[in-house]
């Protein structure tokens, strides 16, 4: 399921002196099919604001929305109930009833949806199993950790086979290795299930570890988009060089994303992916050129399996030969960048 975004304009009418809010600014965007789409923004940022449009829970003032080439954000009341229907949606807070125990809280959206008996049960039967909760279907929801509690709201969102599941903050009440798990289920769901994913956070390490695609918001505006790879390879703008800079560290990763060891210098940010990180470069550009290298900082990422590393260095030497350097690095597919044009 595409979903492609017209111009979106959202503004919350305000009576105090404050103003009004403008949440969401002309904002245009193409979210592929059957991928893990992130939007990533601080708080405010108008992240939220932006996926309640998306998701129809709100219409724009201005703009529109829509799924698979059909307009959806000026449907009747009647056909906005049903379109909403087959949109999963998983929240922050999980959001269950504390009344029902598990399998009832996974039967809820079918059971109002009208869906006969004997197939709700199978639907939560095959749904539990598909969270890994099958012995907890009795079970009441007090007694469920908060990583059961996320996969019983994962089940519950994929009960009605939505095309489309929005994810709102879906980790920021997990600890890292419960996010980790939940992260994963999330992506052998997408797969299995081929659905579009979009995820809503304000964790770039939920983006790295989850996502195919990007988009970073502020202050209402989309201010850089594309895959994650690029966007951690060659971020155009200092909030997300921000976002990056303060990742913590990965499971079985003994070094930060990139560590400094001297504060001074570092003219250059180089940029490799996947088996350049592993190649003796810059030893071969020595060989290559009259130059003398010397490394400030340095770091690799994991991205689902491509590795990214980032490295500040400087060069000294004759100007040809340095730009001689420069230009061989950029020939091999190393993103080179002055480290003044990045602060």
């Amino acid at each position: 399921m595409t979903i492609e975004l017209k111009n979106l304009v959202k503004t919350y009418r305000k009576t105090s002196s404050a103003g009004d809010v403008n949440a969401v600014k002309n904002v245009s965007l193409s979210i592929p099919s059957n991928k893990i789409f992130g939007i990533i923004g601080k708080s405010g940022a108008g992240k939220s604001t932006l996926v309640r449009l998306i998701s129809l829970l709100e219409k724009p003032d201005a703009g529109e929305v829509w799924y698979n080439g059909e307009r959806v954000d000026n449907l009747s009341e009647k056909d906005l109930i049903i379109r909403r229907r087959r949109l999963g949606m998983i929240f922050q807070n999980f959001n269950l009833f504390s009344s029902r125990n598990v399998a009832q809280n996974v039967a809820y959206p079918m059971e109002i949806c009208g869906v006969p008996k004997d197939q709700i049960a199978s639907r939560v039967s095959e749904l539990l199993e598909l969270v890994g909760l099958s012995d907890r279907a009795l079970s009441p929801v007090s007694t469920l950790s908060g990583g059961q509690k996320q996969r019983v709201a994962i089940a519950r969102a994929l009960a009605n086979k939505p095309d489309i599941l929005f994810c709102d903050e879906a980790t920021s009440a997990l600890d890292p290795k419960t996010t980790h798990a939940i992260l994963d289920l999330i992506r052998h769901i997408q797969q299995k299930m081929n659905l579009t994913v979009v995820m809503i956070t304000h964790q770039m390490e939920v983006v790295r570890d989850a996502c195919n695609y990007v988009a970073v918001v502020n202050n209402g505006e989309i201010i850089e988009s594309g895959t994650v790879e690029n966007i951690f390879v060659n971020p155009k703008t200092a909030v997300t060089r921000d976002f990056i800079a303060n990742l913590p560290l990965q499971k079985n990763e003994s070094v930060d994303n990139v560590v400094r060891w001297s504060r001074s210098g570092g003219k250059y940010v180089l940029h490799f992916v996947g088996n350049l990180t592993d190649a003796p470069v810059l030893s071969q550009l020595a060989k290559k050129f009259d130059i003398e290298f010397n490394i400030r900082a340095g770091g690799i990422q994991s991205l689902q399996g491509k590795n990214v590393g980032t490295m500040l260095i400087d060069l000294s030497g004759p100007d040809s030969e340095i730009i001689g350097a420069v230009s061989s690095l950029r020939s091999q597919g190393i993103i080179v960048e002055l480290a003044s044009e990045v602060e």
